[in-house]
């Protein structure tokens, strides 16, 4: 069978399905993003909801709601009507990093909220400016040994993977770096990159253009092995060993949505992320597409969940 008559074999399955569960969707669809524009969980968010719509048949609305670390998108999803009509594109940190990073929550995204499917994942890279001397993470863990004042690291925000993973990284290589939070990855990319801030881990989307530009260098990425669109750059991990640092992205939906949706809904996403094309998309921000079972993407949460706090708990990390 050509592809793209198993492409369209695929959508007219999806659209039985629909069919069969009272046409849902009947309206426009709204995707939650609980970061604020152009960053990875964003550009997730939009890559999956334009195909998703054309498989649908229904527009995607995606609805960025930045602020609080993720929760404040978080909890509009949680208190919306369990109709399936408004959804959250979660993620590694609203799921299972907040919960026990945060004093308080007034929500448990584990009871709050149905796993539909993971959409994607991707990894962290280290980078510091051009300027500064260092040009591995070896020189890098000997250059914060020897000026413990002189390094700072900047992340997206308080409780943020890119957070934990610098504080992870100071952990493991026994160093000291005064952490330095900004609202979002874009404002302390820049600073990063002017020489005001000296390290930041973040998405390999993100900063690739700087990358090119020669304004940043690459020293590292944070998942078990390197990419192909930074080739030469080692893992943090052959530096120190255990180490690992994955972002993942997931749709969610309120609990108490009825099943029959949520299922339409991830055997949608399974249909988007069947093609090449939409692959190719994920990857071209940094990521790889990878879809789940709604029971998958459950377990793996709760497996995060249980990873970050140990490791949240070992750093002493705590957001009031």
């Amino acid at each position: 069978m050509k592809p793209i008559t198993a492409f369209l074999a695929l959508v007219m399955t999806v659209a039985a399905a629909g069919a069969c569960a009272q046409s849902y969707p009947e309206r426009p669809v709204r995707v939650i993003v609980p970061y604020s524009a152009g960053g990875v969980v964003d550009s997730v968010a939009r890559i999956a909801g334009s195909r998703l719509a054309t498989v649908l048949g229904q527009q995607i609305v995606i609805d960025n709601r930045a602020g609080g670390g993720g929760n404040i998108g978080v909890e509009i999803v949680v208190r919306a009507t369990p109709d399936s009509y408004t959804l959250l594109m979660g993620s590694n940190g609203t799921n299972a990093i907040n919960p026990g990073l945060y004093a308080r929550l007034p929500f448990d995204p584990a009871k709050d909220l149905v796993p539909v499917s993971l959409v994607a994942t991707s990894v962290l890279a280290l980078v510091v400016p051009a300027s500064l001397p260092a040009t591995s993470m070896s020189a890098l863990i000997a250059l914060a040994k020897a000026k413990p004042d002189a390094i700072n690291y900047a992340s997206s925000g308080n409780g943020s993977t890119s957070h934990l993973a610098g504080e992870l990284f100071k952990s493991m290589a026994g160093i000291d770096m005064a952490h330095v939070p900004y609202k979002g990855a874009a404002p302390a990319i820049i600073d990063v990159a002017s020489g005001r801030i000296q390290v930041m881990f973040t998405g390999v989307s993100t900063t690739l253009p700087q990358i090119k530009a020669g304004r940043l260098k690459a020293l590292g990425v944070t998942g078990e092995k390197r990419l192909d669109i930074l080739p030469g750059t080692p893992t943090v991990a052959e530096q120190l060993p255990g180490y690992d640092v994955t972002s993942w992205y997931g749709l969610f939906a309120p609990d108490g949505t009825p099943k029959k949706r949520v299922d339409i809904l991830q055997r949608a996403l399974a249909t988007v992320f069947a093609t090449q094309e939409a692959r190719a998309s994920i990857a071209a921000i940094g990521a790889e597409a990878m879809t789940s079972t709604p029971e998958q993407l459950g377990r793996m949460v709760h497996q995060e969940r249980t990873k970050w706090a140990k490791v949240i708990k070992a750093i002493g990390a705590r957001v009031e």
